[in-house]
């Protein structure tokens, strides 16, 4: 089994943002916050890294760290379609294989998470692949912004298939459970499929997009990492954010 050869690592960002408004241009040690994203995306190491922009003073702002972007519409549903459409701009070709869709709200992000998820593609039978971590706060095994995966995974294994996606603690039983880290790696025909499929009955009930994939048949393999990474959707978030990274945009 190998990987795909020539990955990209896109970002999607929007300034739409009800609890922190302008999230991704936040300040972070004298730089936005979607820069430090960018800065780790390219520490993974995995190929070329852009962040798609659904306003202008995102842009500014990646190209004034001397990153890449592209500017998409502004009204996209979701992230993956505002990454499947930069992609399309930079590469109607289709010379890149695999598109990592990594969130723009998380400038702590380890950069072997993000090697973690594009390693999944080494299977062939794998469409898309993704992260979880097992829960170990039990607030967030009721907790509904904590999506959880229902994956086969044996006693030990480091990935396995993801069957089920649910806000509900799943599955029932003994055994541990896992909570969803929404970073995903797409093979090119996946991300293209995945776009074109209208929503699903399950996605629209759970509003959580990665049922479509699932009830079309697509195959999601999950990697289990040890923590979830901090996402940035509050103030509070913010806060926390800067105490973590030093001004060198090192983990504290």
């Amino acid at each position: 089994m190998t990987l795909p050869t020539n990955p990209l690592v896109v970002i999607p960002s929007r300034l739409a943002s009800t609890r922190l408004p302008d999230k991704p241009l936040a300040d972070i040690h004298g730089a936005p916050m979607i820069v430090h994203v960018w800065r780790r995306a390219v520490a993974a190491g995995i190929g070329p890294v852009v962040v798609a922009c659904g306003d202008a003073a995102i842009a500014d702002a990646v190209r004034g760290a001397g990153g890449e972007a592209v500017m998409t519409r502004a009204d996209h549903p979701s992230g993956s379609d505002r990454a499947f459409e930069a992609v399309q701009a930079l590469d109607p070709g289709g010379a890149f294989d695999a598109v990592i869709n990594l969130q723009g709200d998380l400038p702590a992000i380890d950069p072997a998470v993000v090697r973690a998820v594009f390693a999944l593609l080494a299977d062939p039978a794998v469409d898309i692949a993704t992260l979880a971590a097992e829960i170990r706060d039990a607030a967030e095994r009721d907790d509904p912004n904590a999506v959880k995966v229902a994956a086969s995974l044996a006693p030990g294994a480091a990935s396995g298939r993801a069957l089920y996606f649910s806000r509900a603690a799943i599955p029932s039983g003994d055994g541990p459970l896992y909570h969803h880290i929404g970073i995903y790696a797409f093979r090119r025909a996946a991300l293209a499929r995945f776009v074109a499929l209208p929503e699903g009955v399950l996605e629209a009930r759970e509003r959580l997009e990665q049922l479509r994939a699932l009830e079309a048949g697509m195959r999601i393999d999950v990697a289990l990492v040890d923590t979830v990474p901090d996402g940035v959707d509050t103030p509070a978030d913010l806060a926390r954010a800067r105490a973590r990274l030093d001004p060198l945009n090192r983990p504290a």
